[in-house]
């Protein structure tokens, strides 16, 4: 894995732009995985991981990226980031996400977007689910400036409740711009959206700098094995 070393001598306009313009080209880039037809049945996990690597050097010269790549379909979109489920090709009808987390020009970029790969009913409502339950996880952060990592897991638990989903991750989301996620561990669960971070998430870094957040949704339904996950930028928008 390489990770992005963000400068620390830019003003945070700058460095806001900078964050940006790296999520620019993230949607940029799976825009053209869409068109493409890169996410189609018959592909093992790893092969559209590749071209999709192979996609963002093309399109965008960079070869980074600062977290392990992660395609999952079918049984393997109930499991969290942390864990490694093995390779899976892509069935008819699967549902199927990525998470990638490319480096444009040293800025860190991290962006998740799920598809499905048939008329499934359910499979489809959780897909579009998703970016609704994000918005509105956005809409709270943004009338609570207060709020806490915390508060706003529990909250964005609730929202895929009440959606009749149940949330997949130990967390909904973390810092972008200053570290990797294989070196968090608990003695750094402040760069977490999570239970255990009573921090607000309107504050500065070691370096004085504003944090940045990734907002991360995944939702799942474990008894018909099948979940489905999206992230973006937080605190930014384009």
């Amino acid at each position: 894995m390489s990770e992005a070393v963000v400068p620390t001598d830019v003003d945070e306009e700058t460095r806001a732009l900078n964050l940006i313009e790296a999520e620019r080209k993230a949607v940029a880039l799976f825009d053209e995985v869409t068109d493409r037809g890169i996410v189609a049945p018959g592909r093992w996990e790893s092969e559209v991981s590749d071209e999709v690597r192979d996609l963002a050097a093309e399109l965008f010269g960079t070869g980074k990226h600062w977290h392990k790549r992660i395609v999952r379909s079918g049984s393997n979109t109930l499991q969290p980031y942390r864990e490694n489920p093995p390779d899976r090709r892509i069935a008819a009808g699967d549902i199927v996400f990525l998470d990638f987390g490319p480096v444009f020009s040293e800025w860190e970029a991290d962006f998740g977007r799920t598809y499905v790969l048939g008329d499934d009913p359910e499979k489809l409502r959780l897909r579009d689910d998703l970016p609704g339950i994000w918005q509105a996880g956005r809409e709270h952060f943004e009338k609570h400036p207060d709020i806490t990592g915390s508060e706003l897991y529990a909250h964005v638990v609730s929202l895929a409740e009440a959606a009749g989903w149940a949330f997949g991750g130990p967390h909904s989301g973390h810092l972008v711009g200053e570290f990797p996620h294989e070196l968090i561990d608990a003695d750094l669960v402040n760069s977490y959206i999570a239970p255990a971070n009573h921090r607000p998430l309107r504050t500065t870094d070691d370096a004085g700098r504003r944090c940045h957040w990734i907002l991360e949704i995944h939702l799942v339904d474990r008894a018909r094995t099948f979940g489905g996950f999206y992230e973006q930028l937080l605190t930014l928008s384009r």
